[in-house]
């Protein structure tokens, strides 16, 4: 199911795809997509796949952001996310509002890294966030989509993305996916709950 409907996006995508990474190039320069290590199924290490939403220095823009502001370095810790996140640019933010920086994630479904539906694809930093659930997390492929992203997106704390990754691992089924694959397309609608 997940190579059907990852090549079947792909090819209907591929349009978009292709002009998105050209306005990045335009606009930020190259490269227009980028790969960053996240942990996968049993705790394996894979390149995820993104349109580029940031600037080319954005770890040393992060750095200098945080320093600067001590609200902003507590949300980071908590979250590991910014509201108001200084390394996106004008064009990357209208990419994650909609959604579409995660398509070339389609790429990585197609290779067998990751699923249609599954947990967030997370950092090998934040498993010590999942404390008793790693163990669920580490049990299957991380998703393109899943439940945190159709309950709640960004809008969700941290314990309650982990909750709600942990409730799909233990109740998944193919319906459960299906479910999740539907109310995604109203979650991605959702502008304003987005990253």
């Amino acid at each position: 199911m997940d190579l059907v409907i990852a090549v079947t996006a792909l090819v209907a995508a591929s349009p978009v795809m292709i002009i998105v990474a050209m306005l990045i190039r335009l606009t930020a320069g190259s490269p227009a997509v980028f790969s960053h290590s996240r942990v996968g199924f049993g705790g394996k290490s894979f390149n995820c796949y993104k349109f580029r939403s940031m600037v080319a220095n954005a770890e040393e823009v992060l750095k200098e952001h945080l320093e600067a502001n001590p609200e902003a370095a507590v949300e980071w810790e908590e979250t590991h996310k910014l509201r108001d996140d200084p390394r996106v640019t004008f064009l990357g933010h209208m990419l994650r509002k909609s959604s579409l920086d995660e398509l070339p994630q389609l790429f990585n479904i197609i290779r067998g890294d990751m699923s249609c539906v599954g947990p967030r694809p997370i950092v090998k930093d934040e498993l010590k966030r999942y404390g008793d659930h790693v163990g669920e997390y580490l049990q299957t492929r991380p998703g393109l989509t899943g439940l945190w992203q159709v309950t709640g997106r960004s809008s969700s704390d941290y314990p309650s993305r982990v909750a709600l990754d942990s409730q799909y691992v233990r109740n998944w089924s193919p319906w459960l996916d299906i479910v999740i694959l539907f109310r995604t397309v109203f979650a991605v609608m959702r502008f304003d709950r987005a990253a």
